[in-house]
């Protein structure tokens, strides 16, 4: 099985301008869900690497971590799909560590996970440092519009960057699923 490398906040959930902290704030981008169940019921492992420095800002606790992941995976399930694991960076910008993308530690602790490499696998996200992430790894980088996507594209257009040429636009995750799976 394929694995798919999800960014979380602006690809799954809506992401305001700060934070997503709470559960009740966690809101699925229109499709997301069924999107991620029709990858799964094509046979992908759906792995979610996600940055989130709300955890040594102290702007949330694992505890409300946990409960938007469980809700996550709940309304993937319901919907006849899989998450086969979640890996997120609980670093701010300041603790320099591997983990946080556009660095490859969380890749490297999926591919340790699963026993298998990422080259080659798509990873879908929103912001330039997924796609740095991506590109380092040797991951087909994929950009969506939806979260900070469009702002990503046009400053990828503004200002180009010759190592992210490769990567694929989609309005959402919906489109690429249609894409990938047509």
């Amino acid at each position: 099985m394929a694995i798919i490398v999800l960014d979380r906040d602006g690809v799954i959930n809506h992401q305001p301008d700060g934070h997503v902290t709470s559960v009740d704030e966690w809101i699925p981008v229109e499709g997301s869900i069924e999107a991620m169940a029709r990858l799964s019921q094509a046979g992908h492992q759906l792995v979610i690497a996600t940055n989130q420095s709300g955890l040594a800002l102290g702007l949330f606790d694992l505890d409300d971590l946990e409960a938007m992941h469980a809700k996550l995976r709940a309304l993937v399930e319901d919907a006849g799909g899989e998450v086969a694991g979640i890996f997120y960076c609980p670093h701010s910008d300041d603790d320099h560590c591997r983990c946080r993308k556009p660095k490859t530690g969380l890749l490297d602790a999926i591919e340790a996970e699963f026993d298998t490499s990422l080259h080659d696998c798509y990873f879908v996200g929103d912001q330039r440092k997924d796609l740095q992430c991506a590109v380092a790894k040797g991951c087909k980088p994929v950009l969506v519009k939806s979260g900070r996507g469009g702002q990503t594209l046009q400053a990828l257009i503004e200002t180009p960057d010759p190592t992210l040429v490769t990567t694929a636009v989609f309005d959402d995750l919906s489109q690429f699923t249609d894409f990938l799976l047509h």
